[in-house]
């Protein structure tokens, strides 16, 4: 089902602001593996929280396991319970930066170049996180409603294996059932096409 003109022409609108939060996410380093500061994935989970709270979402809160960064959990139960509900996976945690010398531009000072956007995690994921969030403000803000009911996953792992996902599924399996999952976590199939 192609979104309505009004959401596309809302998402067109909005995509200065997309960006700016954006590049507010990238700056913040939520480096997940072992040896990085925890408090700045916890600082990026609730940043996270506050663009979901802002586009429109309900009972946002963040999730917590022993030993695990934060996971935020949101969902948008709207369409009814007669409409299937999508569960919507993306990360907000990122590798290490790697060896600086290489970057042009530091890695958490998100540089634009040649219309492009250059910053750890960026696109590995949280540029996925922003699409989501923005994607669900447009319909919200245009449409009244969805066409179907969400709840969203985001985790603080992804970068570093995991590890506690299972856990958290396993603990909170009536909370995230769902009639379909996406991970929105994947390859970019062209510049116009995800």
């Amino acid at each position: 089902m192609p979104a309505p003109e009004r959401v596309l022409k809302l998402l067109e609108a909005r995509l200065p602001q997309a960006l700016d939060d954006l590049i507010g996410l990238a700056r913040i380093p939520s480096v997940s593996a072992p040896g990085f500061p925890e408090r700045e994935v916890s600082r990026c989970a609730e940043a996270v929280a506050a663009l979901f709270r802002g586009a429109g979402l309900e009972d946002v809160e963040l999730l917590h396991l022993p030993d695990a960064h934060p996971y935020v959990y949101a969902h948008w139960r709207g369409a009814g319970p007669d409409r299937p509900t999508l569960l919507l996976y993306a990360h907000y945690d990122v590798q290490p930066p790697g060896r600086l010398e290489r970057w042009i531009s530091p890695p958490f000072e998100p540089a634009q170049r040649e219309g492009r956007l250059y910053g750890r995690g960026v696109v590995d994921d949280k540029a996925g996180v922003v699409i989501l969030a923005e994607a669900i403000r447009a319909w919200l803000e245009s449409e009244g409603s969805l066409p179907v009911n969400v709840k969203f996953l985001l985790e603080g792992e992804e970068e570093s294996g995991s590890q506690h996902l299972p856990a958290l599924v396993s603990k909170h399996q009536e909370r995230l059932r769902c009639d379909w999952a996406v991970c929105a976590d994947g390859t970019q199939r062209g510049e116009e096409e995800p």
